[in-house]
């Protein structure tokens, strides 16, 4: 994961790892994971999806959306994007974080997924016990409900 500075693991105050295997090939992992504009029809911690700058429905670099999660609305852009293999935004609003995706193909025509969330700020700072394990419940389900729709087939 190539973290912004500031966002290494090690400096943060919050930071989240969850990892599945997918039976999909990396392109089709990526092709929904970048169609941010449905993540609330497959993902139900995520709503109200819109772009302030970009061509929706696709992320691409320095793409900026805002949306809800967590019970927050925050702003995000994406800093990483590496077609099939790395994809990175921040987030912005209550706190401050980085979350990244790792698509990592394997021996059998599928892939490994690693999604790694950082955050800092004062509240992070103060309720560390809270938001790690709630952010690794919420990306759980994020994994396995990529995992879910990426395995049915491509995107339309």
């Amino acid at each position: 994961m190539k973290w912004p500075a500031g966002f290494e693991p090690d400096k943060s105050s919050v930071y989240a790892r969850n990892e599945i295997a997918i039976a999909a090939p990396p392109e089709r992992v990526w092709r929904w994971l970048i169609r941010a504009a449905r993540w609330p029809e497959w993902y139900s911690n995520s709503a109200n999806v819109n772009f302030v700058r970009g061509n929706p429905p696709d992320l691409a670099p320095d793409t900026e959306f805002k949306w809800k999660t967590f019970g927050a609305t925050i702003t995000s852009r994406v800093i990483a994007f590496e077609p099939s293999r790395e994809l990175g935004w921040d987030a912005r609003g209550v706190l401050r974080a980085y979350h990244g995706w790792l698509i990592e193909p394997d021996s059998t025509g599928g892939c490994r997924v690693v999604t790694e969330e950082c955050q800092n700020g004062l509240v992070p700072t103060l309720a560390w016990w809270y938001l790690r394990p709630m952010l690794e419940r919420g990306h759980q389900d994020w994994v396995e409900s990529l995992k879910r729709v990426a395995e049915g087939g491509d995107p339309s």
